[in-house]
C-alpha cells in the first residue's frame, strides 16, 4: 500500500474529477460480499467514486472507515455523498494509476 502524500492526493482527484460512480451503497448497507467487490474492482482499475444513495443507512464516514480498515483500499477524497477511492493493483499490467502517483 502506498502512503499517499498531498500532491499525489490532489493529482488522484484531478484524474477522478471526470469519472461517474462505478459502485453505490443502498438499502443492503455494507456487507462482506461488497467489499469483497470494492476490492476485484481495485484490482481492475485502481481508482473509482463510490455514491451513497439516499435510502442508505450509511454514513459517510462509517463507510470511510469501513473501507480503509476492512480493505487496503484508501479513500483520496470525500465530496458529499460519493467517494473516491484509490488501491494499488496487484497485477502489474493494470497499474497505471500507481505508476504515476509513485513518480509524483
Amino acid at each position: 500500500m502506498i502512503a499517499l502524500r498531498g500532491k499525489q492526493k490532489r493529482w488522484l482527484r484531478a484524474q477522478a474529477h471526470t469519472m461517474k460512480p462505478l459502485f453505490s451503497v443502498g438499502k443492503q448497507g455494507l456487507t462482506p460480499e461488497w467489499l469483497e467487490q470494492l476490492s476485484a474492482a481495485i484490482n481492475k482499475r485502481e481508482l473509482f467514486k463510490v455514491n451513497i444513495l439516499n435510502n442508505s443507512d450509511v454514513a459517510v464516514d462509517e463507510l470511510k472507515t469501513m473501507i480503509e480498515d476492512e480493505t487496503g483500499i484508501q479513500v483520496v477524497q470525500t465530496i458529499g455523498h460519493t467517494l473516491v477511492l484509490f488501491g494499488e493493483s496487484s497485477e502489474a499490467e493494470n497499474r497505471h494509476y500507481s505508476a504515476a502517483v509513485q513518480k509524483i
